[in-house]
């Protein structure tokens, strides 16, 4: 079994739990990054889309991992989060990212960021009927 999804790895302008909030334009210069579970490991799947919109890092990809999409299309798995490097950041009452190099994009039990989550999620199968 496989699984499409889509989802916000980042939202802007919210502050996550460990006090940093990302900066629309952060992720200008992305490029394609694998997709993991949990920041770790072989990738589980691949990106078929990131780009920022006026809410944050949207991203759309398949699991192709088959336990995996299965909690994925079952609700299991609805959290979304990204491995960076900080290329610019302003401190003030928040860490805020004001440019990032994306290295990964991954799915994650517990986002730092609460509000990125898989929004929509499509069996490949369901796709292709």
């Amino acid at each position: 079994m496989s699984v499409r999804f889509a989802g916000y790895a980042a939202v802007f302008d919210v502050p996550d739990r460990g006090g940093d909030m990302v900066r629309a334009g952060a992720f200008r210069t992305a490029q394609a990054v694998p997709l993991l579970w949990q920041h770790r490991g072989r990738p589980v799947g691949h990106i078929e889309m990131l780009g920022e919109d006026r809410r944050g890092l949207r991203v759309i990809g398949s699991v192709g991992e088959p336990e995996l999409a299965a909690l994925v299309a079952r609700g299991g798995v609805t959290g979304l989060s990204f491995g960076y490097r900080v290329r610019e950041v302003r401190r003030g009452t928040y860490r805020e990212l004001i440019k990032l190099d994306l290295i990964e994009v991954s799915l994650v039990a517990q986002p730092m960021q609460p509000l990125a989550r898989i929004h929509a999620v499509v069996r490949e199968e369901e796709e292709n009927a």
